[in-house]
């Protein structure tokens, strides 16, 4: 548990190849189901306070209480995950935490020093910040708001990999923060 931020809820694992990563997540480590958005929804990204049209594809499963998440960028445009890849890396990126008073906890981390290395909303309110903590691949710290649908469907992604059987390993989703 961090001290500063909480627990980790998530792993975010950028790679070259969205299917084949969800092959070896489900085929070799038996993770799944799979929950895939081809585009993901992300409104207002910005990358070191700048626009940026960043197209990304996500896949999300959860192997207990932990999400993994599988990110292939699918442009050039200027972000922390085309940087990872640029650096010569794949796998894990960011660990995440997930909370329910965003805001005020952003404020709380920006007043101790930390800065943003990018962000952006996916649903609303669903915002995420990147912070710039990147001391070696895997380090970097996402804050993600998960009191609205987003955070309702990743409780639905918790649920269905409880005494999943292998079945139907990937599931194509609604946009993500969606009630659907």
């Amino acid at each position: 548990m961090s001290r500063i931020f909480g627990a980790i809820t998530q792993n975010g694992y950028v790679v070259r190849n969205i299917e084949a990563a969800m092959r070896h997540w489900i085929e070799v480590l038996g993770v799944g189901p799979w929950f895939y958005v081809e585009r993901a929804p992300i409104e207002n990204f910005e990358y070191h306070g700048e626009p940026s049209p960043v197209d990304v594809s996500i896949a999300l499963a959860n192997s207990g209480a932990l999400q993994i998440e599988l990110i292939q960028q699918r442009n050039d445009a200027p972000s922390m995950y085309r940087d990872f890849l640029q650096a010569g890396h794949e796998g894990l990126q960011h660990v995440a935490y997930w909370t329910k008073t965003f805001e005020a906890d952003l404020e709380r981390i920006l007043q101790l020093g930390y800065t943003i290395g990018q962000e952006g909303h996916v649903g609303t309110p669903g915002r995420f910040a990147y912070l710039s903590t990147e001391a070696h691949p895997g380090t970097v710290v996402e804050l993600s708001d998960n009191s609205g649908p987003k955070g309702r469907m990743f409780e639905r992604i918790a649920e269905a990999a409880r005494g999943w059987d292998g079945h139907d390993p990937i599931r194509t989703v609604w946009p993500i923060g969606a009630d659907g």
